[in-house]
């Protein structure tokens, strides 16, 4: 009874619900589409409705490719269902959240049965068949549950597959390869080397075993429904990063492209050295139109977002049917179905969260400069003919603070733009409402980060309990220093009269006068590495304060590397990083002190994104030609 149940079940859940391809091809050809562009239609949507490949051709009316004969690639995964993927997904979300992104996150948990291969368009439907046949000559073969012990390296982390259920899986997917090799015409290679499920994949070495410990919170033998599916891709874009879309771009040129909120972006990171800063030239997975867009309207994606399922073959057994009905009491949470179970890992895994952190450190770049946006003469835009500061644009400070010396200093030592201000104090407000503490506040000597720090405390509404520590060493790389000498910052009596609060208290570790012009990377690196080490050594390890150190582009990573055990990047490379960091960016390590270190983790606030607001004369193109 039980076999009869698990065939009649087995055919149910595997029935192929949509119309054959066949028919959704003459309703393409109906409509009008050549037929070699209806079949790729077809592939790249994974052949399900005609409404589908319809919107897919409409969208990519103006696709330089799409009478180009490129296949997709196409790979045959085993996934998992049920509670041991709730286990996985939960995993994926702490491991990257603890640890940062790794290879891993780029695509879903699975195990790899046949890698990527191409197959001509018109022939895809006959893998569909033979993934249902070989699937079905299996079905009673495949194991009730497949037995997965974990596997830990400096760079791998994963279940390894035991080798008698190994090697039915090798035999299924030798199985799916020779036929569809045989009757679709291409070359489906099997994985016949160790079967793996990866957890982690290219990681920092120095993350492993908190990666170990979050890795033994998931229950392999938990209950599971194994799933063989055919995914596809487009192969032209293989070695490119994939970008999501945060928000519509309308071009402004001819050469920039339409995007839409939500949309995959492809660029190629080799083509990227001779565009504008700021921008990035790529193609939409949505239209295949290729062109530039702002870096800033976007985020990385993972590499599996623009993959399309095209059929599955769900192998069920007669034990995982009476288990389910007799062992698995289902709670809904959140309109998903999990266990008990399930949710004693997840506490598991945040009570280990939060017994293995201590203190945080957030490092973070100073708001927009008035300089980024005025230029280098922002100060002769501002200043009458006897030497009074007026406000020239809405985005200049309504005033400067006051200095005893010339007023010409600030031009070496600039002040934020009020949009600094602004996102400054937007970030306080955002850390506030995620009730973050923050105990210790550190800021470089330079005007702009103090007023960054100032407007943050202002935002978490702690300006009246905490005060700001003036650090020389945090100031930037002195190199990239435009005027090649240390700028004359305003004093600390200055700044206190200037209403900005400032701790009179406290010694910088490296007083102004170590700071030398032009120095080499190498004495940058070691000033930042030792006055890292000591703000951490200053600030009681007792409670769990977040110390903010409030400093510039250069300091995300001058202060982070060597603090959770990184080597130190080239100064190229270095150089090439910084460029990139925004206003306002940020990178967050928490502390594991009973493993006496610390750890990069996401921020606890994300950036803030905008787009740029050119001057604006009415006199052009309004009242004059």
């Amino acid at each position: 009874m039980a076999v009869a149940e698990t065939q009649l079940y087995a055919k149910v859940s595997n029935k192929h619900r949509s119309r054959s391809t066949s028919v959704l091809l003459e309703s393409l050809l109906a409509k009008g589409f050549p037929a070699h562009i209806a079949q790729k239609a077809l592939a790249a949507t994974g052949q399900k409705t005609v409404e589908e490949a319809a919107k897919w051709l409409h969208s990519h009316c103006n696709d330089p490719s799409l009478d180009d004969p490129i296949p997709q690639e196409y790979a045959l995964y085993l996934c998992p269902t049920g509670f041991l993927h709730n286990y996985l997904l939960e995993f994926w979300k702490e491991s990257k959240r603890q640890c940062g992104k790794n290879r891993a996150h780029e695509v879903f948990p699975h195990i790899t049965l046949c890698d990527f291969f191409t197959c001509e368009d018109q022939k895809v439907e006959l893998l569909y068949d033979t993934l249902k046949r070989v699937g079905e000559s299996f079905s009673q073969r495949f194991p009730p549950s497949i037995s997965l012990s974990l596997h830990s390296s400096t760079s791998y982390l994963g279940f390894f597959i035991d080798d008698r259920h190994a090697n039915i899986l090798k035999e299924f997917a030798q199985a799916f390869s020779s036929e569809a090799s045989a009757v679709a015409d291409c070359h489906v290679k099997p994985c016949l080397k160790q079967l793996h499920l990866t957890l982690s994949h290219k990681f920092s070495p120095h993350h492993q075993k908190t990666l170990e410990q979050l890795a033994k919170c998931i229950n392999p033998g938990e209950t599971c429904q194994w799933v063989a599916a055919l995914y596809s891709r487009d192969m032209r874009f293989v070695h490119y990063q994939t970008l999501r879309a945060l928000f519509q771009y309308k071009p402004q040129n001819i050469d920039e492209l339409m995007i839409n909120a939500g949309d995959f972006i492809y660029v190629d990171p080799t083509q990227q050295s001779d565009v504008s800063k700021g921008w990035v030239i790529g193609t939409s997975h949505r239209t295949g139109c290729r062109g530039f867009l702002p870096e800033n309207y976007t985020e990385r994606a993972n590499e599996s977002d623009t993959w399309v399922k095209h059929r599955e073959y769900v192998f069920v057994t007669a034990s995982r049917l009476f288990a389910q009905t007799e062992n698995e009491p289902n709670v809904k949470t959140n309109g998903e179905v999990q266990s008990p179970s399930m949710s004693r890992s997840v506490t598991k895994v945040l009570s280990l969260q939060n017994a293995a952190l201590r203190r945080g450190v957030l490092v973070m770049r100073h708001g927009e400069r008035v300089d980024q946006v005025f230029g280098k003469s922002w100060l002769q835009q501002c200043l009458t003919a006897d030497g009074k500061y007026y406000r020239a644009d809405l985005n200049f400070p309504s005033t400067l603070p006051k200095r005893k010396d010339s007023m010409k200093h600030f031009e070496y030592d600039p002040p934020l733009s009020c949009c600094g201000i602004f996102q400054s104090r937007l970030i306080g407000e955002a850390l506030l409402d995620q009730e973050v503490t923050v105990s210790y506040v550190y800021s470089s000597p330079a005007l702009r980060c103090i007023q960054t720090a100032q407007h943050i405390l202002q935002g978490l509404k702690l300006d009246q309990k905490v005060k700001i520590r003036v650090e020389p060493g945090l100031f930037e790389w002195t190199k990239w220093e435009a005027s090649r000498v240390i700028p004359n910052f305003m004093t600390v009596r200055e700044l206190v009269e200037a209403s900005y609060k400032i701790d009179t208290s406290y010694r910088g570790n490296f007083p102004l006068s170590s700071l030398v012009p032009s120095e080499s990377y190498e004495e940058y690196v070691s000033r930042s590495s030792a006055v890292i080490k000591q703000i951490i050594a200053a600030c009681p390890s007792k409670g769990k304060g977040v110390i903010l150190i409030v400093g510039h582009g250069s300091s995300l990573a001058s202060f982070t590397r060597p603090l959770i055990g990184l080597p130190t990047r080239g100064s190229k490379d270095f150089a090439q990083v910084v460029r990139k960091i925004p206003s306002l960016g940020m990178c967050f390590c928490e502390e594991l002190k009973e493993e006496n270190k610390w750890q990069m983790v996401n921020p606890p606030v994300k950036t803030l994104t905008h787009g740029a607001n050119a001057a604006f004369n009415w006199r052009n193109g309004i009242v004059e030609d």
